[in-house]
């Protein structure tokens, strides 16, 4: 579709990127194969080198997953897209493409858990340093910069806290010191928020989130321009974190109904977050869409809508917030988000776990915090499931 002109995002979710095969296909074929036939030794030497392109061996390509990158990158207005295992793997290899042993990065202090220990207990056995900063303050972002700083890297809205980063300053603090800057997606995918048009060089994405949407498979993303998106391809050729054939023929059949999940997911989270911030047992809300937001003008002319995830603090504590979610029959409890089926976590025990207490702290994760990933259910069935648990807080 390259020769076409620009396709809205409904139209480029179900058709950017297949490629048909000489049996004509209207589905996207799932091609189950660890390795491909030369016709000559000349053309698989040729294949090898990169003289011919094509394909060679399913660690580093594959017919179904160029689709689904072709498809992604499409959404997110990006030259190219590398596609990955896991959103974990995709930030690692993004990390390890750019990066090496004596370079820093700057990083918000409100990242998701798992991405706090890559960078303190696994990048930092290679000699990569990170300084975390307040999520919402520029200023400390250019005052954390260091002559090595080579990556800025934030997720907007983060987690669980949907606190909004400035994309566009960021960006240009970054860039007048040589600095790429690299946006988790996750949580608004491209139907919401286009971080490379506001001014950020890569886009990573955990597509067993929203891009999945359906709680089926794991995969990851990274998004941007050819020139960047290749260095994580030599990694992954390499080190091997790849999707599968299979992951990404689930990832695409999700692409072609994102927009309608998301804005609808969006639309009920927007529904329930005003419901929560009006019940006298929850102490605060946390959601872009509501003006009581610290950052809510940013997200309006950031994001298309506030997204899809709330979060709230009961009054009271762990006690209290576990008697909650103990007490849903509707939602589930799981640490996943972006489902068609609403779902909701204790973070300071689940998904930020394992970081410690003063971090958890300073990224304004309390125990009374719960995380809700808003789903397609009727909004009130929501509620009364909610209610049950909340009318048990004294």
């Amino acid at each position: 579709m390259s020769d076409q002109p620009r396709y809205q995002p409904e139209t480029l979710a179900v058709r950017a990127g297949q490629e048909r095969s000489q049996f004509g296909e209207h589905s996207e074929a799932l091609y189950l194969t660890s390795s491909f036939v030369f016709k000559s030794a000349a053309q698989a030497a040729k294949r090898f080198s990169g003289e011919e392109v094509g394909n060679v061996y399913a660690r580093f390509s594959n017919p179904t997953v160029s689709m689904f990158e072709e498809r992604l990158a499409a959404l997110e207005g990006a030259e190219d897209c590398v596609a990955t295992a896991s959103g974990m793997s995709a930030i690692m290899a993004l990390c390890l493409a750019h990066l090496k042993q004596g370079d820093h990065i700057v990083a918000s202090n409100s990242l998701f858990g798992a991405t706090v220990q890559l960078f303190n207990n696994i990048l930092s056995r290679t000699g990569i340093s990170t300084t975390f900063v307040s999520h919402t303050d520029p200023t400390a972002w250019e005052a954390a910069i260091r002559p090595e700083t080579k990556l800025f890297f934030l997720e907007t809205p983060s987690n669980p806290l949907t606190e909004i980063a400035d994309i566009r300053v960021l960006s240009e603090i970054a860039h007048a010191k040589g600095i790429l800057v690299a946006v988790d997606n996750c949580f608004c995918t491209p139907i919401l928020q286009s971080p490379l048009a506001l001014g950020a060089d890569l886009v990573v994405h955990s597509a067993t989130k929203y891009l999945d949407g359906q709680g089926r498979v794991l995969g990851g993303a990274v998004c941007g321009p050819k020139k960047l998106t290749e260095e994580v391809f030599k990694y992954l050729r390499t080190a091997g974190p790849t999707l599968s054939a299979f992951n990404a023929w689930v990832l695409l059949k999700g692409l072609e109904t994102l927009k309608l999940r998301v804005e609808a997911q969006a639309a009920n989270a927007a529904r329930l977050a005003a419901w929560l911030e009006a019940h006298p047992k929850v102490a605060r809300v946390f959601y872009p869409g509501l003006p009581s937001h610290p950052q809510h003008d940013l997200a309006k002319a950031q994001q298309k809508s506030g997204g899809a995830i709330v979060s709230f603090e009961v009054k009271g504590g762990r006690e209290q917030a576990w008697a909650v979610v103990d007490h849903c029959q509707l939602l589930s409890i799981t640490a996943n988000l972006g489902d068609t089926k609403t779902t909701i976590t204790h973070p300071a025990s689940t998904t930020h776990g394992r970081i410690s207490p003063e971090a958890r702290a300073a990224a304004g994760i309390g125990e009374g915090l719960l995380r809700i990933a808003v789903g397609l259910e009727a909004v009130e069935d929501l509620q009364a499931d909610l209610e049950r648990g909340l009318s048990m807080i004294d």
